[in-house]
C-alpha cells in the first residue's frame, strides 16, 4: 500500500492509534523532504492540485491534540497541535535562517540556499524552492508553491489554502520579484520572471489590465487568475463611470501590467543577488 492509499484510509477515522500516527509522520516527512507536494506543474505547464496531500495535512489537525510548545518562560508561550511543531532544521539543510524570530512549521519543504529574514513565517504544506529569499514580516501561507530564486519582499503576504481540498494554492514561479506589502491570494498563479510592484494585491476576483497587450486578465469558474510570464504589475485605478461614483470622481483599485521584463528591469532587480 502506498502513502496515498494509507492516508486516504485514515480520513474517515475519528480515533487514531500508534500505527496511524506512524503513517502521518511518514506523510509529514515526505512533505518536509519535498517528495510530495500540494500542487505540481505538469508537462503542459498547468498546475494541478494534489487533493489527497491537502487532505493529509487536514488529517494532522484532526489527529493532533493541543500541547504547550513554549520554551521555559511564563510570558512568551505557545500552544498548538502536537502534530505540527516547528520543522527540524540542521546546518546540513543549508537554509540560512537569520536570527530574529522566523518560523518554519513542520510539513513544509524549504530547499537549500533559501534565506529567511526575521521575522517571517512558512506554514504547513508550503513548498519553497532553492535560492529564494523571504524577507522580514513576510508570510508564505499553507500549501503555497514558491519557485527558485524568488524574492518575497518585506511584509508581503502569499496566501494559503487548505479548504476546499481541490482548490489550487497560490503559485509564484521561478525568478519572480514580489514587492513589499504585496498580497497574492486565492489560488492566483504568477508565472516565471514576473515583477509585482510594492502594494499590488491580487485575488481570484481581481481583474488585471494588461496595458502592453490591450487585454483584461480574469479568472474563470474553471481557472484561477494567471499573471503571464515576465509581466511587470503595478498598482493602478480606473474611474467609476456612473452614478454616485462618477458624481464624486471616485476610482476603483485596478492592478495593471505596464510592460514585460527587459534588460532594464533585470538590472534593477539584480542587486538582491548580493544579499543571498
Amino acid at each position: 500500500m502506498n502513502l496515498q492509499e494509507k492516508i486516504t484510509g485514515l480520513l474517515t477515522k475519528n480515533e487514531f492509534d500508534a500505527d496511524d500516527r506512524a503513517v502521518f509522520e511518514e506523510f509529514k516527512g515526505a512533505l518536509r523532504r519535498g517528495e510530495i507536494r500540494a500542487a505540481e506543474r505538469d508537462a503542459s505547464g498547468a498546475w494541478r492540485t494534489n487533493a489527497w496531500v491537502k487532505q493529509g495535512i487536514l488529517l494532522g489537525f484532526k489527529m493532533g491534540r493541543m500541547v504547550e510548545m513554549s520554551q521555559p518562560t511564563e510570558t512568551f508561550r505557545f500552544f498548538d497541535k502536537e502534530t505540527y511543531p516547528l520543522r527540524p532544521v540542521t546546518l546540513d539543510d543549508r537554509i540560512r535562517i537569520v536570527p530574529g524570530g522566523s518560523t518554519i512549521r513542520d510539513g513544509s519543504f524549504v530547499a537549500a540556499n533559501v534565506v529567511l529574514m526575521p521575522p517571517c513565517y512558512v506554514n504547513v504544506g508550503a513548498y519553497v524552492d532553492e535560492g529564494t529569499m523571504i524577507d522580514s514580516h513576510a508570510l508564505v501561507g499553507s500549501c503555497a508553491q514558491i519557485g527558485k530564486r524568488v524574492h518575497i519582499s518585506a511584509a508581503a503576504q502569499i496566501g494559503g489554502v487548505l479548504e476546499p481540498v481541490n482548490a489550487n494554492p497560490v503559485v509564484i514561479e521561478d525568478d519572480c520579484l514580489v514587492g513589499g506589502n504585496t498580497g497574492v491570494y486565492e489560488g492566483v498563479i504568477v508565472r516565471e520572471r514576473c515583477v509585482l510592484a510594492s502594494g499590488v494585491i491580487l485575488t481570484r476576483s481581481t481583474p488585471v489590465f494588461d496595458l502592453a497587450n490591450g487585454a483584461i486578465l480574469k479568472s474563470t469558474p474553471d481557472a484561477p487568475l494567471e499573471i503571464p510570464a515576465g509581466a511587470v504589475v503595478v498598482q493602478g485605478s480606473r474611474a467609476v463611470t456612473s452614478g454616485f461614483g462618477k458624481e464624486h470622481g471616485l476610482s476603483l483599485y485596478a492592478p495593471m501590467i505596464v510592460k514585460y521584463r527587459d534588460a532594464r528591469t533585470d538590472a534593477a532587480t539584480r542587486l538582491e543577488d548580493y544579499l543571498r
